[in-house]
């Protein structure tokens, strides 16, 4: 099995790998993620926002691409921060993959401790989208910034930008949401 960076590309049409299309669904969604005209830096895994991952490493990304294939129908896999970390018997009706991304609670809720679990490899930072493989670029925040901005108009200037100055700093991947909304 590869061990390090390499292409990415999602199959098309409709032969599959994996033992259903629920399972494919879920492996092209990844592989998607990681295609180099999607990521930013595909060669870390990073997909979006200089950070956001869709596996914490590439092992991790082999296991599950493995895993997706081999996944029955009836199995759901469990995701922790990018790491495969089991299968579990489940049903037809149940979800083909369950993914928790960079889950810290009370105390530990810090960026510093994050960034020292980061360091020791038992977490990553899957940012809204890419960590769940289902980044989609401009598209996937249009709605939310158009309604951001709606929210900001209705609440300081009667329901309208007209007149006003808006600057923003969009220049990434999801950049071109701005002026749009």
């Amino acid at each position: 099995m590869p061990s390090g960076p390499r292409p990415v590309r999602a199959p098309r049409g409709t032969d599959i790998t994996a033992q259903g299309w629920q399972q494919e669904a879920a492996l092209r969604m990844l592989q998607n993620n990681l295609d180099p005209d999607v990521a930013e830096y595909p060669d870390e895994l990073v997909v979006y926002g200089g950070t956001g991952k869709a596996a914490r490493n590439w092992q991790s990304y082999d296991v599950i691409i493995k895993t997706l294939t081999l996944l029955k129908n009836d199995e759901t896999l469990l995701v922790q921060s990018g790491k495969p970390v089991g299968v579990f018997q489940t049903h037809e009706w149940a979800p083909r993959v369950l993914l928790a991304n960079s889950n810290l609670v009370g105390d530990w809720a810090t960026w510093p401790e994050f960034r020292r679990l980061e360091q020791l490899g038992l977490t990553m930072y899957g940012q809204m989208t890419a960590g769940s493989w289902i980044y989609i670029g401009t598209q996937g925040i249009l709605q939310g910034t158009y309604e951001t901005f709606a929210a900001v108009a209705q609440k300081r200037f009667g329901g309208t930008l007209k007149g006003t100055l808006t600057v923003t700093g969009g220049c990434g991947g999801m950049g071109g949401a701005q002026p749009l909304a």
